[in-house]
């Protein structure tokens, strides 16, 4: 009696249900943990991104935290924008466990997917016989603007051999043709002596004419804060760029040579690109010269020009000089506090704020993208604070058209820093949106670069670039793609971080920049109010 006693008490425990600690879902991105994470109170999402242009569709799947369902019921992440709803679709749940393995495996049908290459076809034919209509045309035009030029040129050199032979000397004086008299110059100011009659001295306004500045920097602000704030005009850069005496160089890339100048005491840096580089030249230039873009934590321009030094032709870039360097210089040699840490981050989200805003009005500001965010692009000035730097990959975006106005050079942005969606080519390139979203993972890496030199209780880790132990030195993107988008993975979390509440909640807010669906990513004014709180906290 005792046994059968026994084994039934042993039957009802074997089949009785354990208490569950919480909602398994499938992970994409969790390989270390069976590609399951789990969440109490939240839920299992999937998502699929179908990018037109190549017919591929990206799957991802991922848990959403409990703080993160908001309203309950239907929350915002799990929604998906109208204008995005043919190309993305997003579905969550929590009814079981691994319940979102299947979601959206049906989507796009067989049949779209079909259609979706018919159309790719048709639009490769469209664009051949648009590039013919295009192309021959244009052609014919060049041929014709080269022998205009070619004409013009020359007879520019046959009037300069005529007026040669009209001028002669009386005296002391000089005999003029009416064809070579100018009319008296106006008032002009040398920014360096205050005399007048030198060469490439820039003009001002009447007013200025009496005093010159004695500050280059007072000398900017000035300029700028009286008009729209996109820069000085035009001679008054030539004057300055040609009063620069080049001390040392400070770095080297791609472009060319970053070097410490001089300009009456004043250091400035001068980055000078070759002139191969021209476009970029040309395209860094032009961002930087946008209406009211001049900002504390956007590393400030002064001027631009060609020189040519005998050789062939230089284009300066002349820029605030920052002893410090670059952030990835900066971290490599010196640890920095959990203080440090905040006020560093925050500048960077508060240039990054005022890149991505529109500013409306007659001298506004367009929206615009970085493309290229990186610790080796942001500078660290004297008080401790950063200012973003390299323009040159800078998108606007255009409102009267809904249209993005990107650069036509060769250059692409850093692969280690790239977004899931830039690398796996599902982004949509005629969304603003995309840009501003893809930075923002990028400026995630970055704060993690940040977080790891900062020093708590005497801990600290070396300096490493995102990534470090995953990729080699300098990956493809294949390489990149391979461990970001479809192993899911990101830089790790050192334990220490979760015993330090700063720490922890930095991390919280970078895990919350490199989400894998963009839409889910904080934006930049949201990261600037939090770590402003956390500032204060």
């Amino acid at each position: 009696m005792e046994l059968t006693m026994n084994m039934i008490l042993f039957l009802v425990l074997s089949i009785a249900p354990f208490p569950s600690i919480g909602l398994r879902c499938h992970c994409g991105y969790c390989g270390k943990e069976n590609y399951t994470c789990e969440t109490n109170g939240g839920m299992c999402v999937a998502s699929a991104n179908w990018n037109l242009e190549t017919n591929v569709v990206s799957r991802y799947y991922w848990c959403l935290e409990k703080e993160h369902v908001e309203p309950p019921g239907n929350p915002l992440a799990c929604l998906v924008s109208k204008e995005n709803s043919h190309h993305m679709k997003i579905q969550c749940c929590a009814h079981t466990d691994m319940c979102n393995e299947n979601l959206l495996k049906d989507w796009p049908s067989e049949d779209q997917l079909a259609e979706g290459k018919r159309i790719k076809a048709d639009k490769n034919t469209e664009h051949l016989l648009l590039g013919l209509w295009i192309g021959i045309p244009l052609a014919v035009l060049l041929v014709c603007i080269v022998s205009l030029a070619t004409f013009c040129i020359l007879r520019h050199r046959v009037r300069r051999q005529e007026e040669k032979g009209n001028t002669g000397k009386i005296g002391e004086g000089r005999v003029v043709s009416p064809r070579t008299w100018r009319p008296p110059k106006p008032c002009y100011v040398s920014l360096d002596s205050g005399k007048e009659n030198a060469e490439d001295r820039p003009f001002l306004p009447h007013h200025h004419c009496d005093h010159h500045s004695d500050s280059l920097r007072d000398t900017v602000l000035d300029v700028t804060s009286s008009s729209s704030g996109s820069g000085l005009p035009i001679l008054v850069q030539r004057s300055i760029s040609r009063q620069i005496q080049l001390v040392e160089i400070a770095g080297t890339g791609r472009f060319g040579e970053v070097w410490r100048g001089q300009w009456r005491g004043e250091n400035v840096a001068v980055k000078i690109f070759s002139s191969r580089e021209e476009q970029s030249w040309a395209r860094e230039v032009q961002i930087y010269q946008t209406a009211m873009l001049r900002h504390e934590n956007i590393l400030g321009f002064i001027a631009a020009d060609n020189k040519d030094n005998g050789t062939w032709t230089q284009l300066w870039l002349i820029t605030d000089y920052h002893a410090h360097g670059s952030l990835f210089d900066f971290l490599s040699g010196h640890t920095v506090s959990p203080a440090d840490m905040l006020r560093m981050s925050w500048s960077i989200a508060t240039g990054l704020a005022h890149l991505h805003m529109e500013i409306i009005g007659t001298q506004g500001k367009p929206a615009i993208a970085h493309r290229d965010l990186k610790s080796k692009n942001i500078l660290v000035k004297e008080n401790g604070v950063c200012a973003i730097a390299d323009l040159g990959m800078a998108v606007r975006h255009d409102t009267s058209t809904d249209t993005v106005d990107i650069a036509p050079n060769h250059r692409v942005g850093t692969k280690r820093y790239m977004a899931p969606e830039v690398l796996d080519e599902s982004m949509n390139m005629d969304h603003f949106e995309s840009f501003k979203r893809a930075d923002i993972y990028s400026l995630g890496l970055v704060y993690w670069e940040l977080a790891r030199r900062c020093i708590v209780k005497g801990e600290v880790e070396e300096y490493e670039l995102p990534y470090y132990d995953l990729v080699p030195c300098d990956p493809t993107v294949e390489e990149m793609r391979q461990v970001v988008c479809l192993a899911g993975l990101r830089p790790s979390i050192p334990p220490r971080w979760n015993l330090s509440p700063v720490l922890q909640g930095f991390a919280k807010v970078m895990q919350e920049c490199w989400y894998p669906n963009a839409g889910a990513r904080l934006t930049a004014l949201r990261v600037k109010k939090t770590l402003s709180q956390m500032s204060q906290d």
